[in-house]
This record gives structure tokens, C-alpha cells and sequence, in this order.
């Protein structure tokens, strides 16, 4: 379809986002949800494209412990050895329909969560909060790691897949998150709520499952425990939204942000399946106990996608709860930082009403030319990486988006355009 203006295709792509409405409909293997990974050594993996060589220290250590848990390697070395001498293919999650945490590194037989955008019939995966701590996602490969993974393969994904089959057209999680906001999450750093509200949702279907008491029990254990679990449901949430928005294919909305620990990547609505990229950041923020800024990985995860659909450090404002933790001082500070954001973002959304904001609804639309006109950028609530392999999170924080892949973004888009300087 052809728009007269850039407004008018902006206008179009923010109808399609409020008309958007993801269920979380299943989980499966990542082999199932993504085809291309039942054939041969291959990892997806957060940000733009990467190789093994630039990758910092998280993404390296989730790598090695995916070739451990798909049994391609036996042991730490020889992990390594397949690693770099390529015979690993590595593909951006954003590539295939996916989103992945931090590393994002996501292997054939990973479990995935499977989101349906109902009006719009695109589909979206994440794979599993495994939660906090030394976990894959932050690069932590160890053997408690191995068998976390394990146990969500082999039983908390087959019971969350026949649970949610005991639901017509599985969960409505724009319901669920409208009533989340209201309480106190912003879906990128604080997500309890969420997730209480989902384990108050599956447990009558849970309760229904004919599986052995022991393993019903540590579901139930783990999922009452794991605060985050709702976060990759968000963002696959996010990544259905977003990748709905982007089929209008006009206009200058952002519809992907995203991070490899080494480059900052986005992609915009009109411009297609284009990256433009600039160096990351590295967080800032609390640290647990024994680290410090100088242990602290640079910028990296899929999760930015919750800030590109408006959600996360641009709705800070619902979530003061968590302003001392990621460093953004207290209640004025988070009003501080959503107004901000508000400049840089086109409208409101009317179904995630923000009490702590007068009932003002989530950010909605980030426009690239009002970021490279204000030079505010997008900032992120984002977790801590230690930058050595091995080690797993250490804190949690903010980071600001880099300037300078909007900027060539809008170049390309006005040549696009043939619209001179």
C-alpha cells in the first residue's frame, strides 16, 4: 500500500500495533519453531549478525554450553575447539522470528515459548527464564547450569505445553499484562506481578496434568520462585507486535533494538530487513555482592525489544519499585525518565495505562527522526553480565542506546526517499 506522507504510514504502523493482540499458545522445541536449526551445528543467538571471534565473553559461554547440551562436545575444550574452528553457524534470533535474552544463545533442542498474534497471524518464540544467578543466558555453562536445562526440556516444557492446550487460544497476554502494569511491572527488569498473575492463571490447568506429584511439585516450586519467567513471554509478546508493525513497510518507526555485546543494532519500518549499527554501551548500575562496574560486560540481549515497543526503561514510571535497583534513583526519577522517553515516542498506548502516570498509557511508536532531532536516546532497564565467561549475572542497570546507528538509519532513509539535505 502506498501512504501519502511519512505521518500517514506512522499512523498506519501504530493502528496495527494497537490492534495486536499475542497469545501465548504453546511451547515446543527450538527445532520445531525454527526449521532451520534440525539440520547441522547451529546456535541463534541476540543482536545483529556476529561472529564467534567478536563475541564477548556471556554470548561465548552460553555458546559453549549449548555444543554440551546438545552433546556436540563432551567437555569445555573441546566445545571451544568446534567454536572456532567455525563449524558452528550462528544466526541472529531476529532472523527467524525469535527473541533471546542476554546471549540469547538458543540450540535445536531448547524449549521455546510460542506466541500467536491472533489478528494479524504472525507468529513469535523465546526460549525459557531459566532465573538468576549463574544461568546460561549471562554465559554460566556449568554443570548445575546443564541440568537446569535439562529439567525444562524433559519436564516443565512438556507440562506448560499441555497445560496451555487445556485453554481455548491458549493466554491473552495483553489482558494479563494491562492488569500487570497497574501493578507495579515495566516487563524488562520487573515482571512479578506478570508472573504471579500467569502462575495464578495455569495452575487450576496444571493441577488437571496426570504427572507424578514430585515433578507437578518442583514446577510449581519454580515458577512461584522465578520472578523474570514472564519477561520472555513479554518479549516475544513484543517481537509479535513489532514484527506485525513492520510488514507496513513505510515510515520511520523503530521495530527492532537489539544488542551482541558488541554492536547496538536497529531496524526501521521503512527500511525493510536493513541493520544499522554502532558500538554499545555498557550498563551502569547495582552489582551483587563481591562485583563492580569494572567486572561488567558491555551491552547485549534480544531484551531491548520491550523499549522498541515501548515498554521497559520508557514505562519506568510503573515501576518505582525498581528504580533503586537499576540505579535510577526514586519515584521523580522514573517520572523523570518516561517523560523524557515520551519525546521520542509518537503516541500513547491506550491498553497498558500507567496508574503512577495520571493513567497516562505506555510509550508507543519510537521515531527515529525524533531521536536523531532531540538526541535522546532510547534508554534500557537491563540485567548485569560478568564479562568473563563462566560467571553468570552480576547486577542489574541502565543503558542508553547509541546515537549513531539512528543516525545512519535516517540517511538511509532519506536516500531512499531522495529527500536532500
Amino acid at each position: 500500500m502506498k501512504y501519502n506522507s511519512i505521518n500517514e504510514a506512522n499512523e498506519a504502523i501504530i493502528e496495527r500495533i494497537k490492534e495486536a493482540r499475542p497469545h501465548w499458545i504453546g511451547v515446543k522445541p527450538a527445532k520445531e519453531a525454527v526449521p532451520t536449526l534440525q539440520q547441522g551445528y547451529k546456535l541463534l543467538h541476540a543482536g545483529p549478525p556476529i561472529k564467534w571471534d567478536d563475541m564477548t565473553g556471556p554470548m561465548q559461554g552460553a555458546c559453549i554450553g549449548a555444543c554440551l547440551f546438545e552433546g556436540w562436545a563432551n567437555n569445555e575444550a573441546d566445545a571451544i575447539n568446534l567454536l572456532k574452528n567455525g563449524k558452528v553457524e550462528f544466526i541472529p534470533c531476529h532472523s527467524v522470528n525469535s527473541v533471546g535474552p542476554m546471549g540469547g544463545i538458543t540450540s535445536a533442542n531448547m524449549p521455546m515459548l510460542e506466541v500467536k498474534n491472533m489478528p494479524h497471524g504472525n507468529y513469535a518464540y523465546c526460549n525459557l527464564n531459566e532465573g538468576i544467578g549463574k544461568v546460561m543466558r549471562f554465559g554460566a555453562y556449568g554443570e548445575d547450569v546443564q541440568q537446569r536445562h535439562r529439567w525444562m526440556r524433559d519436564s516443565l516444557a512438556p507440562a506448560l505445553n499441555e497445560a496451555l492446550q487445556l485453554f481455548e487460544n491458549g493466554i491473552d497476554l495483553t489482558a494479563m499484562m494491562a492488569q500487570a502494569i497497574t501493578m507495579g511491572d515495566e516487563f524488562h527488569q520487573r515482571n512479578i506481578a506478570a508472573s504471579a498473575l500467569l502462575l495464578r492463571t495455569l495452575a487450576p490447568k496444571l493441577a488437571q496434568l496426570n504427572r507424578p506429584k514430585d515433578e507437578m511439585s518442583k514446577i510449581f516450586d519454580f515458577l512461584s520462585v522465578t520472578d523474570q519467567f514472564f519477561l520472555n513471554l513479554a518479549m516475544a509478546y513484543c517481537k509479535a507486535v513489532m514484527d506485525s508493525a513492520a510488514t507496513i513497510e513505510a515510515g520511520t518507526i523503530v521495530t527492532v533494538m537489539t544488542r551482541n555485546g558488541k554492536d547496538f543494532g536497529i531496524k526501521v519500518s521503512g527500511l525493510g530487513d536493513q541493520w544499522f549499527t554502532a558500538p554499545v554501551n555498557t550498563p551502569e548500575g547495582l552489582f551483587f555482592t563481591g562485583y563492580s562496574q569494572a567486572d561488567a560486560n558491555s551491552d547485549i540481549g534480544d531484551s531491548a525489544i520491550t523499549e522498541t515497543f515501548g515498554v521497559g526503561g520508557a514505562a519506568m514510571v510503573a515501576a518505582p519499585g525498581v528504580t533503586r535497583f537499576v540505579g535510577a534513583g526514586g519515584l521523580d526519577a522514573a517520572i523523570e525518565t518516561s517523560e523524557e522517553m515520551s519525546e521520542i515516542y509518537l503516541t500513547h498506548n491506550p491498553m497498558l495505562q500507567i496508574p503512577s502516570w495520571d493513567f497516562q498509557g505506555s510509550c508507543l511508536g519510537l521515531d527515529l527522526r525524533r531521536v536523531v532531532e532531540t538526541g535522546i536516546t532510547p534508554l534500557i532497564n537491563t540485567g548485569i553480565a560478568h564479562k568473563k565467561p563462566g560467571i553468570g549475572q552480576i547486577g542489574a542497570g541502565t543503558v542508553r542506546a547509541p546515537l549513531a546507528c539512528f543516525e545512519k538509519a535516517l540517511i538511509a532513509l532519506a536516500e531512499k526517499m531522495d529527500i536532500k539535505g
